[in-house]
């Protein structure tokens, strides 16, 4: 098989818990957490080139973690006091509660879906009741088609830019001695071009694997070999696509 160190590039899990370090275990492998992304915030000043006034909304719309941070980061650096009625319309569960860091959470209306997407019925029922309000949907620089749920449904809403993807650059002296490398996104994609323009994927053996159909394309599109794709209807998760790759590559040695 000669996989012997696999390079995720996300952030090293909160949880020891995590599939990953069962996976490692189990198949005898080390995994490196490594971005090769990573987000940076607007700062007050190029935030103020949108000319939006934060306390107008009445709203707002989280799809990440990172939404969430800039979000009421942008109001404390501008001085905007946010409103105790304001409500929020989470994607998920887990952004909802994550808003604990920020506000009181049962003195909140906060609402949130169970399928993950902005489309999902639950949260777009929510929204269709309170349409007298302004919303604000906080969004990265690379954000594109989201809004198209709350287009079909006709959302008063305005796309906010708050925070930015920029490559999370590799070091002189940080070889890349992975034998697979794992992807989440298109822009991980591009980071890897842009620190290793002259990558021969085959002569230095490294398998990859790519969660997602876009990020599939970016690694088609940058002359790369896919290795390892999820999701797929027997591996719906990364981890999971990750294992039955090792198992059946074991069982070949």
């Amino acid at each position: 098989m000669g996989i012997k160190r696999i390079l995720v590039s996300q952030p090293k899990p909160d949880s020891e818990k995590s599939p990953y370090y069962e996976i490692a275990e189990k198949y005898g492998v080390e995994i490196v957490f490594r971005p090769f992304i990573k987000v940076e915030g607007l700062s007050a000043k190029e935030f103020r080139q949108s000319k939006l006034n934060l306390a107008d909304y009445g709203a707002v719309i989280f799809t990440a973690r990172h939404a969430v941070d800039n979000y009421f980061r942008l109001c404390e650096e501008m001085r905007v006091e946010i409103k105790d009625d304001t409500r929020y319309f989470c994607t998920t569960e887990a952004i909802a509660l994550y808003l604990q860091k920020y506000i009181v959470y049962r003195k909140r209306k906060i609402f949130f879906g169970t399928s993950g997407k902005l489309d999902d019925p639950q949260l777009m029922a929510a929204m269709k009741k309170n349409l007298k309000l302004k919303f604000l949907y906080p969004v990265s620089d690379v954000n594109k088609g989201d809004q198209r749920a709350l287009d079909a449904a006709k959302i008063p809403y305005t796309r906010a830019v708050m925070y930015r993807t920029v490559s999370n650059d590799f070091g002189p002296d940080e070889p890349l001695d992975f034998d697979m490398l794992l992807f989440f996104s298109p822009s991980g994609i591009d980071a890897l071009m842009k620190n290793f323009p002259e990558l021969n994927q085959e002569e230095n053996g490294i398998r990859i694997g790519c969660f997602g159909a876009t990020t599939a394309k970016a690694v088609e599109e940058a002359g790369l070999h896919l290795d390892v794709k999820a999701p797929t209807p027997e591996s719906p998760s990364m981890t999971a696509a990750l294992e039955a790759y090792l198992h059946e590559h074991q069982e070949e040695e």
